[in-house]
């Protein structure tokens, strides 16, 4: 756990592997099996890294929801959690307002989302502190499962070039 005074962190993850099945709609895809075992990786690297979150946002979709159940299960903790129908729909500055709500006292929040939305809201908010290779990689996309750790300040200061991106993780 960090400090009061220390930075807070903003972990984007991107669901894991989905099914693309033609008979139902986006929201409701599932995981595919490979989707599933991304996922308990990703639980136990977030837990590894002392990173495991105070608070999850979570986007309502079927993938998402699967994606965080396995995290959660592997991740050795039970946060608070809240499914976002905003999540499902948000564009990166609806990310960020959705976060800039978050209370004060919780240091560390994991929003589940989807892509393009979790690279474009890591760029933008990537400031002067970010790490130059990092900011690059995930400029392009991130794949699968995989999460970009931004430190933070207070989340109700949160905005464009504000955070500083560290690092893009792909679980193996």
């Amino acid at each position: 756990m960090t400090s009061e005074t220390g930075p807070r962190r903003l972990l984007l993850l991107r669901h894991a592997k989905a099914e693309h099945p033609e008979s139902i709609p986006d929201i409701q895809r599932p995981l595919s099996l490979v989707g599933r075992k991304q996922s308990a990786k990703v639980g136990k690297a977030v837990a590894a890294d002392d990173l495991v979150p105070d608070l999850v946002l979570c986007s309502s979709s079927v993938r998402t929801r699967q994606t965080w159940e396995l995290v959660r299960s592997s991740l050795g903790a039970d946060p608070d959690v809240q499914y976002l129908d905003d999540l499902y729909y948000a564009g990166s500055s609806t990310l960020v307002e959705v976060v800039r709500a978050v209370p004060g006292d919780v240091r560390t929040v994991l929003v589940v989302g989807h892509e393009p939305t979790m690279s474009q809201a890591a760029v933008l908010l990537a400031g002067p502190d970010s790490d130059p290779a990092t900011v690059e990689r995930v400029r392009v996309g991130v794949p699968t499962a995989s999460w970009s750790l931004l430190e933070v300040g207070a989340w109700d200061a949160l905005a464009a070039g504000t955070a500083a991106l560290r690092r893009l993780a792909v679980p193996g």
